[in-house]
């Protein structure tokens, strides 16, 4: 993980214990070549923000629902989310530099409504195949 946002501090694990009725974990690729810097990106509080500043989207390949669960260990005093593995299938379009797990708290929230949790570097282009 590259960085956990400012309004995800705190929150992560607690959104991937949520049951999801009619919210949800989502990712949302974002294109390599107008990545904002992380200096920048991890003080926008929705999905909205960090797209109307320079980070664009990479919509060809689209974004992907998660499944979560979320432990805690006392052992450890630490809690985790762990979440399913996915692909995006047939997967084509600009290059891939990064990843967000955002947080929707209904079906059919806009942007604006939309959490960002987690940013995630991840560098690939697309070439047709299945990127997992």
């Amino acid at each position: 993980m590259s960085f956990i946002f400012n309004t995800g501090k705190g929150t992560t694990v607690y959104y991937a214990s949520l049951p999801g009725a009619t919210d949800s974990l989502i990712i949302v690729p974002l294109e390599l070549a107008s990545l904002e810097s992380e200096a920048t990106m991890i003080d926008h509080d929705t999905l909205a923000a960090v797209l109307a500043a320079s980070s664009n989207e990479q919509t060809t390949v689209g974004r992907l629902t998660l499944t979560a669960t979320s432990n805690r260990d006392d052992t450890n005093n630490w809690a985790y989310a762990d979440f399913s593995d996915t692909a995006f299938a047939s997967a084509t379009g600009n290059p891939i530099g990064a990843l967000l797990v955002c947080y929707v708290p209904a079906s059919g929230s806009a942007d604006s409504d939309i959490i960002p949790l987690t940013k995630h570097d991840f560098v690939v282009t697309p070439n047709g195949g299945d990127i997992s």
